[in-house]
């Protein structure tokens, strides 16, 4: 497996009111495919989110104020400047997270695509007239922004994960603080600093370090609504903090996504694109195709194709233009997935991987678990790595009982070509999103969100500017 030399970058600062904003403390950024120290990253107290809500809640005054063609217009500028930077912000991305350059470079379009969605969207998102309702008595419902929402993002996708929050926020007509993960600052920071020459001061803002930035902005009481990507338990701990002062949630959480693979179907294509999407990213997804469900009469002949598309992955560094997998985010999160594998050895099979890593970076190799049981460890929680288990179902009643029989409901999929099975998969499947016969196509003009332990709210599609919004009922009586 090959290294790549990795640069040393800039020191990262907040970004508030406009301004860059220095810390009191720093913490160290790493390349996840070197475990080096690539830049330095300021740490925000309760004072830096203080003063983020107070430039916000300021801009607010003004940018409530501003129309839908204002607001689209600067979101159009902002996904040029996106579009402009494009490598950069591939490269970024890579070094934050260990994607492959590669995936990186291809991804590239659904961010600005993501922007000018919402740039569209704001100018049909109207309220309603309900006309005269009574002699002389006129009735409407107006559409308002919220005022200041925080917004909390993980460490698996930090640029699209920022645009997919960013976007309706802005367009809803909010101002903005952002949290981003300590382990991945470098893509958001750089996109804040493009944010902040488009947009007025203080309507977009972005505070950077430890965990402390992001429970002050849950219990901030200026703070109208937080919306979080994160895990399962961080949610509970957010949503528990945020009721203190009853401000809307919208949280995305952990995901398990079952894949039901049915008889009749192309069998190693479909082993092909599930690979594809089971390690997409080291697997550190919450749509990955992490749990596949194969009806007993196709197992025999999918197991085989499955295990040949992971022995084509290789293995290598970000930056390594021939990689299809990277590492790890972190040397934690690595040993949380591998002591998943290591556990798992006592009650599955391991037909892939399975070894920990010898070497620099945080990197697990592809795991495949065959024989592990419905309710091992492996199967019923969210691992976030690159190991996918495969199941033996006796029919198509136990694949949907198998499938809905984690505490997760983000997403999940059926391969069959019979219209009955996908009829029936899709209406008991108890998931925010169903895919027939592909998995983790996502659109911006579709509601991504999920059911259970996934969380509530939606991003995405004018769902998402609903979560962005409040109604107010007029009615006014002419004399």
């Amino acid at each position: 497996m090959s290294t790549i030399d990795t640069p040393t970058l800039p020191l990262l600062e907040h970004i508030i009111g406009g301004e860059r904003v220095a810390g009191n403390t720093t913490l160290p950024v790493f390349d996840p495919s070197t475990g080096k120290e690539i830049a330095a990253q300021a740490v925000a107290t309760e004072q830096h989110v203080d003063m983020a809500v107070n430039a916000a809640s300021l801009a607010f005054k003004t940018w409530r104020r501003t129309s839908a063609a204002e607001r689209s217009e600067l979101l159009h500028k902002l996904a040029d400047a996106v579009a402009a930077e494009q490598e950069n912000f591939a490269r970024l991305e890579s070094l934050d997270v260990g994607k492959p350059i590669s995936a990186a470079r291809a991804d590239m379009p659904y961010h600005w695509d993501t922007l000018r969605y919402f740039a569209g969207a704001i100018r049909v998102a109207h309220g309603t007239s309900l006309g005269e309702v009574a002699p002389g008595l006129h009735s409407r419902v107006e559409r308002e922004p919220l005022g200041v929402v925080g917004l909390v993002i993980p460490w698996n996708a930090p640029l699209l994960e920022a645009l997919w929050k960013i976007a309706p926020a802005l367009a809803a007509g909010n101002t903005l603080v952002m949290k981003v993960s300590r382990v991945t600052p470098l893509t958001t920071t750089r996109l804040f600093e493009l944010a902040s020459e488009i947009f007025p001061p203080g309507v977009v803002n972005l505070v950077l370090g430890d965990s402390l930035g992001g429970k002050a902005l849950a219990a901030h009481p200026r703070v109208s609504l937080l919306s979080l990507t994160g895990s399962t338990n961080t949610g509970k701990q957010v949503a528990a903090t945020g009721a203190g002062s009853l401000k809307r949630m919208h949280l995305e959480l952990g995901g398990k996504a079952p894949v039901l693979v049915h008889p009749g179907i192309d069998l190693a294509k479909a082993a092909a694109e599930l690979v594809a999407t089971g390690y997409v990213g080291a697997g550190q997804d919450c749509t990955a195709a992490c749990r596949v469900i194969v009806h007993e009469a196709a197992y025999d002949e999918f197991v085989p194709h499955y295990l040949a598309e992971v022995d084509r992955i290789r293995m290598g560094a970000g930056l390594d233009e021939a990689s299809t997998m990277g590492p790890l985010v972190s040397d934690v999160q690595r040993d949380s997935v591998q002591g998943y594998v290591d556990r798992a050895k006592s009650y599955a099979t391991i037909a892939r991987g399975g070894e920990g890593f010898v070497g620099d970076g945080y990197f697990v190799q592809p795991t495949v678990v065959l024989d592990a049981a419905q309710d091992s460890e492996i199967i019923q929680q969210e691992v976030f790595g690159p190991v996918v288990s495969i199941q033996r179902a006796r029919n198509e009643e136990e694949m949907l009982t198998w499938a809905n029989g984690t505490p997760y409901g983000l997403a999940a999929s059926v391969w069959t070509n019979d219209l009955n099975v996908s009829q029936r998969a899709t209406r008991e499947l108890d998931f925010g999103t169903v895919w027939v016969n592909t998995h983790m196509q996502v659109i911006p003009d579709a509601p991504f969100g999920g059911f259970g332990e996934s969380g509530y709210g939606k991003e995405l599609s004018m769902m998402a500017i609903e979560e962005y919004s409040r109604y107010k009922h007029v009615m006014v009586q002419s004399n």
